[in-house]
């Protein structure tokens, strides 16, 4: 979503590149600033320091080790409270965007980038820096009903072992943290957790996403470069929608697991692997076991150990918590000052369904930080409808809101209670990319 207050710094000495990207990025965001030297970033800090920082790892014609950014990363993490740092990189640098976030990076993106990408990335790195280190939503799982204990126990048996897990449940429940927990609890915690969004993997370029390419290996291959299971070596790859991917592509993932190996497009002979695999799915499991929609091979090898996480509405105990902590964060995030929940508001928020689940908690309480007025948080401000006990029926649109913006917002939300909050359902619904539904979702503030 857009954040008004936040700052951020994008430091590249390509003048073309941070330009492209401040033009993307000043459209969502409060000020956007560029720095073509690092010489000039203690200048920088001294006024204040970002929220983010797009860091580019080489700064001189001809240097590729990167020995310049890291070192500015170094100066970045010595901050009293650090920025979030996205590594900007070309294709040949992986492995020294892997190194990066070794040394605290949040984040990589490869030149030249998607543009829902970086906004994606933005997005989550000023997420993860409003929650803050020591939040449980940027290190640990939130809630203490019963059935959120039994998700903390079955991560804390799991995450010291070696076994590939399976998280199922809903969109929005929280999917990617559980994953990163296990990744907290394991052997591997000092290593990269790399997420990669399945279902979003075009089939064109699935072997070079996930396997890597040597130079000259198609048209557009201009360099080497490592794929997602050489870069996220001797940590936990996340395999999110993994229920969204085409069955060749399945043939292919489960090949690479079997044998421990894969082989970059163009190379001759196979390169090992050494990778945790999490996956993710919201797929109901009678989907799951079709063998129409997933192979049966590959999810014998995906599932050794499956945790459950189960949604908001069947774990109503955590919604006050969970209100409490979203509504604390985005009143620091925004410098607004903090006020009460309304006794009214708090029974009809934890008698609503949540169909898009702590997700949509959470962009709920981010619109109430924003748009209330009251001394108190009401019901209203939440923007959920009127009535609580009817949180999926279509909008009714007012005839004084025929505007176009209108019209959009609710035929978004109204495919969106359709699909019970699945985003990739829904985007097909609507004829859109997963990409561009989560940028009009931010737009509307859904």
């Amino acid at each position: 979503m857009a954040d008004n207050a936040a700052s951020i710094l994008i430091l590249d000495d390509d003048l073309d590149v941070a330009c492209a990207a401040q033009l993307l990025l000043r459209r969502r965001y409060g000020k956007v600033a560029t720095l073509n030297d690092p010489a000039g970033l203690a200048a920088v800090l001294a006024a204040g320091v970002p929220d983010v920082v797009l860091l580019d790892l080489n700064f001189t014609p001809g240097r590729i080790d990167g020995a310049q950014g890291l070192a500015v990363l170094d100066q970045l993490r010595a901050q009293a409270r650090p920025p979030a740092v996205i590594a900007l990189t070309a294709y040949a640098d992986v492995p020294l965007a892997v190194e990066a976030l070794k040394r605290g990076a949040g984040d990589f993106l490869t030149k030249p980038w998607d543009n829902a990408q970086l906004v994606a990335a933005v997005d989550n790195a000023l997420a993860r820096r409003a929650a803050g280190p020591s939040s449980a939503a940027a290190t640990g799982l939130m809630g203490e009903s019963a059935a959120m204990r039994e998700v903390k126990a079955m991560v804390a048996s799991v995450g010291p072992t070696e076994a590939n897990v399976m998280v199922l449940g809903e969109n929005g429940v929280g999917k990617e943290l559980v994953a990163r927990a296990i990744h907290l609890a394991s052997r591997r915690a000092g290593a990269i957790f790399m997420p990669i969004d399945m279902g979003a993997l075009p089939e064109s370029t699935f072997e070079s996403e996930l396997f890597g390419h040597r130079k000259g290996a198609f048209t557009d291959a201009r360099a080497d470069r490592a794929g997602r299971f050489q870069a996220a070596r001797a940590g936990t790859l996340f395999l999110d929608e993994i229920g969204n991917m085409p069955l060749p592509g399945q043939a292919k993932l489960l090949t690479a697991l079997e044998r421990r190996e894969v082989t970059p497009l163009g190379a001759d002979r196979a390169e090992a692997i050494d990778v945790r695999v999490v996956s993710a799915t919201n797929l109901d499991e009678a989907r799951l076991f079709d063998p129409a929609v997933f192979r049966p091979d590959l999810l014998f090898r995906l599932n050794t150990i499956v945790i459950r996480v189960p949604p908001l509405r069947e774990r109503r105990d955590d919604i006050p918590a969970l209100l409490l902590h979203y509504l604390a964060l985005y009143e620091h995030q925004y410098q607004r000052p903090a006020r009460t929940l309304a006794d009214s508001a708090l029974d009809q928020l934890c008698r609503f369904d949540w169909p898009g689940n702590v997700r949509a908690l959470r962009h709920a309480c981010e619109r109430a930080v924003i748009l209330g007025s009251e001394l108190q948080y009401r019901y209203a401000d939440f923007g959920l409808g009127a009535t609580a006990a009817t949180p999926q029926a279509a909008p009714v649109i007012a005839a004084d809101a025929l505007r176009l913006g209108a019209v959009e917002r609710d035929t978004i939300a109204a495919a969106l209670a359709q699909a019970q909050g699945n985003i990739s359902h829904a985007a097909r619904m609507l004829g859109v990319s997963r990409a561009a539904l989560y940028r009009k979702l931010g737009k509307h503030g859904i």
